[in-house]
Formats: structure tokens, sequence, C-alpha cells
């Protein structure tokens, strides 16, 4: 997790160790993604508003 630019994740809450963990790192996170693992392809460039708690994929094509 140090190394992330941002942390997403199908379950959890505020209060859930990633969402904690996100906000001592300094990163954003989204919590309760549903179906993110089935949505976002390994490598894709995403958007991700850890405020709004929101992620866009941007471009699928695997780095």
């Amino acid at each position: 997790m140090i190394a992330a630019s941002g942390l997403v994740v199908e379950r959890g809450t505020l209060l859930s160790h990633t969402a904690v963990t996100g906000r001592l790192l300094g990163v954003p996170a989204a919590v309760a993604v549903g179906g993110a693992v089935a949505r976002i392809p390994d490598g894709a460039w995403i958007e991700l508003d850890g405020r709004a708690g929101t992620v866009r994929v941007l471009d699928d094509r695997a780095r």
C-alpha cells in the first residue's frame, strides 16, 4: 500500500482498514465499490475521486 497512488476496494466502510490507511498515507481511497475487481482490468488507468468515492476507467489496455 505504501507505493500506491490510490486505493479501490469492493468491501468496507469509511472506518475500514483500507480507508484509514489511505488517510494515513495521504492517498485517495474508494471503499464499497461493488464489482471493482470485475470492472477494472489489471493495468488499467483510472480516475479516482476519494472524496466522492467514485472510480472511472480511463483506459482498459494493460500496461
